[in-house]
């Protein structure tokens, strides 16, 4: 709901701030006063058209402020923006006719104000802010009147799932020659990683033979000696610890003190053997054929093709392995699942084209309701030869199924119903939407109408038909209407007057709410143009009825 709108330097408006009720809000005043400023201004702030005209003459810039009140919003919660049970708009035009717009105070785009707009409010008269002029709109809401939100849900649902399915089989067959491409080249990567026979970590001890097998010589040398001087040669340090064993195992014989020292030459003795034995081992595998050198740099050589490849490591390479056998396994298998996405497609597209066309049906004889029910309420609101009619006609499958849905309207005998937006009276396509809003009340959830000229060129039992319309919707929905027809504005909860004073070199428009008495007497200038006793008399009797309803 609207609860308050702020102006400042709009037009020829200096300083404005209204507030607005529930129900019907009616917006009188005399011809000039300003009243459509109001509803230009409540467009502007919804992300209408800007222009540098929009600017009052001596001001740098015009801004216009909203207050609605507003529990949750999907859009403004995906922009994260919080409702706290309000939201205030705000719209800055600059001389130079550019523009800022805010909700709570983030700066938005004009395209993130107006769709935020057309959730809240519709504006019916000269104005492009009508969702009612869309044909997706219209859709929805034969959709809502028709209580066919679920299988509109269940066609969506088959339309996501064959899209999907569609897009599967396409990026199958398109991508044949670039599959088969990548198919020999993983069997080759493959067989290539296999032949290798690699192991884990065998890398390292390559490396490590290899740095043994680059110093053979050096190293035969160094086993060569230390072997003979610790066993091999005359005189080696076991031969020599064994004559010492012996002496020492005759002195513990005489001298117990002795038997200590013999524990660690006996340790040590075995420690040796233990070295001599390692030794030989090492003397051993110093003793390999020079073609092994060359046999562990290929291998190495080998490893680090792979390596470039595949991956740093032995490790990466066989890790690699492992995902392009997975990724074979899949390309291989996709042909025969191709098949089977072909069959499952086929289907869904069956269930599909069956759901579309049973919810197709469904719309049509929506339609025929609505029209029906249309031509009636049209036919009291000035409307001698009302043409509407609801085209439902087909077109290629969608997420909403196979129907493109177009209201068309015709005023006039003998004219073809054209779509709404071709409508070109203002006060006709008002008066149209009042109509559409009146047969749409339960099913509409855009909360706020506003309705400009709705009254233009009726009067009488039009008149009073009009104003009963709107007393209605306004039940549902917050309703603001600009009127010069008092069997209106009698019916309205609340009631705003709009003046314009001459001010020195300018003018100062001022909007008031009225109480009984004030409405009394506007009600009474509407009927007569001047205030007398028995406009008044009449004014009395007119808002006592209305309000009787």
């Amino acid at each position: 709901m609207l609860r308050e709108l702020r102006i400042k330097n709009f037009a020829i408006v200096d300083k404005l701030s209204l507030s607005f009720e529930e129900g019907l809000n009616v917006i009188t005043g005399e011809t000039g006063a300003g009243k459509s400023l109001v509803v230009d201004a409540i467009e502007l702030v919804l992300g209408g058209r800007a222009s540098s005209d929009s600017v009052r003459a001596g001001a740098d810039e015009a801004w216009i402020e909203a207050f609605f009140e507003v529990k949750e919003s999907l859009l403004l919660d995906s922009i994260g923006i919080a409702c706290n049970d309000g939201v205030i708009v705000k719209r800055v035009i600059s001389r130079a006719g550019r523009s800022r717009a805010y909700i709570n105070d983030s700066l938005v785009t004009i395209q993130t104000l107006s769709a935020f707009g057309k959730d809240l409010v519709d504006l019916h008269g000269q104005h492009e802010h009508q969702s009612l002029l869309s044909p997706a709109v219209q859709r929805g809401l034969v959709d809502s009147f028709g209580r066919l939100d679920g299988p509109v849900k269940d066609v969506g649902e088959l339309y996501g799932r064959y899209r999907s399915l569609l897009s599967t089989i396409t990026d199958i067959k398109e991508k044949a020659r670039e599959r088969a491409q990548r198919i020999d080249l993983l069997r080759y990567q493959i067989a290539e990683i296999d032949a290798a026979g690699l192991q884990g970590g065998e890398e390292e001890g390559l490396r490590e033979e290899k740095a043994i097998l680059s110093n053979l010589t050096h190293l035969r040398y160094l086993g060569e000696s230390a072997f003979s001087v610790l066993k091999d040669e005359d005189g080696s340090v076991l031969e020599k610890l064994g004559m010492l064993l012996g002496n020492i195992e005759e002195l513990s014989q005489i001298d117990a003190s002795a038997a200590e020292v013999l524990k660690v030459l006996r340790d040590a003795d075995s420690l040796l053997q233990d070295a001599a034995s390692s030794l030989r081992e090492l003397k051993e595998r110093y003793d390999c054929e020079p073609q092994r050198l060359e046999d562990v740099e290929s291998r190495l050589a080998q490893i680090e093709d792979l390596q470039r490849k595949y991956g740093e490591s032995v490790d990466s390479i066989l890790d690699y392995r492992e995902k392009a056998a997975a990724e074979l396994e899949d390309l291989e298998g996709l042909e025969e699942r191709g098949a089977e996405i072909e069959d499952e497609l086929e289907k869904i597209h069956s269930a599909l084209m069956e759901k579309a066309g049973s919810l197709s049906r469904e719309r049509k004889k929506t339609a025929r309701r609505i029209e029906g029910m249309l031509r009636e309420v049209l036919s009291e609101l000035a409307f001698s030869h009302p043409d509407f009619v609801i085209e439902v006609a087909e077109i290629p499958i969608t997420t909403t199924g196979i129907d493109r849905v177009d209201f068309l309207f015709s005023a006039n005998p003998g004219q073809l119903p054209r779509p709404l937006n071709k409508v070109a009276s203002g006060g006709e396509l008002s008066r149209l939407m009042l109509a559409l809003k009146s047969v749409f009340a339960d099913v509409d959830r855009v909360p706020v109408l506003v309705f400009d000229e709705v009254d233009a060129g009726v009067g009488g039992q039009t008149a009073e038909s009009v104003g009963e319309r709107l007393r209605r919707l306004s039940e549902r929905h917050q309703v603001i209407c600009i009127t010069h027809l008092p069997q209106i504005a009698s019916r309205a909860g609340f009631h705003l007057l709009v003046t314009k004073d001459d001010e020195g070199d300018g003018v100062a428009v001022t909007v008031r709410g009225l109480d009984r008495e004030e409405r009394v007497r506007e009600i009474a200038r509407m009927l007569s143009g001047s205030v007398t006793g028995p406009s008044l008399r009449h004014a009395e009797e007119l808002l006592r009825k209305s309000l009787s309803f």
